[in-house]
């Protein structure tokens, strides 16, 4: 299919899905992921393709990771709809109400954005998890993944289209783009007529390119440069295995640490435990001078390092003299997405969460935690790391707008 016919597709389906009840939803949510474990054994064949692929394209150890479904990820892409499906509907909720001198009485309530595209890379994950948000939220999707996953993509779309259609549904709620030539994502930038707004997810490049040449509004999502700062005061038996979870959990996401900071008081004691941690896992260190003395493998840092989202298992390593420099570091290197301190001084951590710049910022807990999941949304579009309309993980109530409702009793305005 066209992607003008795609677009005009999606503009039409809007009346409809405003049309849908809470119940509708709800139930329509449920057989979806009750259609994605039915169609698991097609879905993990579609991802084997995608995955040999990639292995013989040369793509990265985090980027396989992220493309990677098996049984288990099926299954918890299926729960985070099911848990969607479980979230209060925003649609209709009121904001504010107030009432005029002159007895216009308003409010506030939530609406669907309307058209959603959503462009990314290598995670069909993505592709359920937007599906769910979206369609809980009143709004249309138009999908655009990544040549690496379009197997994926389409065997994950095609159950969604078939169960929504199965329940009387308009399957247009979520369509998806099959071409993988970067021409067709550039039109698709164009397509303010029919698209009302348009989320990047994926690497910097490919957000850097949405946001220059969109003439569609843009929810920017971040990478993730993401800090863990080892304060004097810190409790090193909650240090290591933070930042452990952090950086090894799953290499391949935004909210993986990639750089740690540390208080210049503590390296001789602390440095070699992590060292020996961040071996134990094959994690290569760049450090700088001061911090390198306290670790034999360690390899020099260069500048680059500090702002750099490996998205492999590589950490940057940077000493400080105060909890003020490791502020100052993460707000020059950081992408504003997601920073932790290591301490048990409050002072310390207060200063840390009130000045660091950044969408979620941490205290003795792991970067890992910015997700929609983990934050009770169920799933989330995306974590933006912009500060217009949305900020940290997307869920159901930033996939909306408002509006206002005012009613009178015969106004006129003087």
């Amino acid at each position: 299919m066209v992607l003008l016919d795609i677009c005009k597709n999606a503009k039409a389906a809007k009346p409809a899905m405003i049309k849908l009840s809470t119940k509708e939803k709800n139930g329509a949510l449920l057989a979806v992921a009750d259609g994605l474990i039915k169609d698991c054994s097609k879905i993990l064949e579609a991802n084997r393709i995608d995955y040999e692929n990639g292995e013989k394209n040369g793509m990265n150890q985090g980027l396989l990771d992220r493309l990677k479904l098996d049984k288990k990820r099926v299954e918890a892409m299926a729960e985070g709809i099911r848990e969607v499906s479980a979230l209060e509907d925003p649609i209709g909720q009121e904001i504010e109400h107030f009432e005029r001198p002159n007895g216009l009485k308003i409010k506030k309530i939530r609406v669907p954005l309307g058209v959603v595209g959503i462009i990314y890379e290598s995670r069909p994950n993505v592709t359920a998890d937007a599906f769910a948000l979206t369609f809980k939220s009143g709004n249309v999707t138009i999908l655009k993944g990544g040549s690496d996953a379009i197997n994926s993509n389409i065997a994950i779309t095609n159950s969604i289209r078939n169960t929504l259609q199965s329940l009387g549904i308009t399957a247009n709620a979520i369509q998806l783009i099959e071409a993988t030539d970067r021409q067709v994502t550039t039109d698709f930038m164009k397509m303010k007529e029919y698209v009302d707004v348009l989320i990047p997810r994926g690497s910097a490049g490919l957000i850097r390119a949405v946001v220059e040449n969109s003439n569609i509004p843009v929810i920017e999502t971040g990478t993730g440069n993401c800090h863990i700062y080892v304060d004097k005061d810190a409790d090193f038996q909650k240090a290591i295995p933070i930042i452990i979870n952090a950086k090894t959990q799953r290499i391949g996401v935004c909210n993986a640490a990639e750089s740690l900071i540390v208080h210049e008081d503590i390296m001789e004691k602390f440095l070699p435990e992590f060292e020996k941690a961040m071996k134990e896992h094959s994690v290569e260190v760049r450090a700088d001078k001061p911090s390198k003395a306290y670790m034999s493998l360690a390899i020099d840092a260069t500048e680059e390092d500090f702002g750099k989202e490996y998205l492999d298992y590589i950490i940057s390593v940077k000493s400080v003299k105060s909890v003020d420099e490791a502020i100052d570091h993460i707000n020059k290197y950081g992408t504003g997405h997601s920073e932790a301190i290591i301490t048990e001084n409050k002072d310390a951590a207060d200063k840390f969460l009130a000045l660091v710049d950044a969408a979620c910022v941490y205290v003795n807990a792991s970067t890992r935690f910015t997700d929609g999941f983990e934050f009770g949304f169920g799933a989330e579009i995306g974590i933006s790391t912009q500060k217009l309309h949305a900020r940290g993980p997307m869920g159901l109530k930033e996939l909306t707008s408002y509006k206002y409702q005012i009613c009178g009793n015969g106004q006129t305005r003087k």
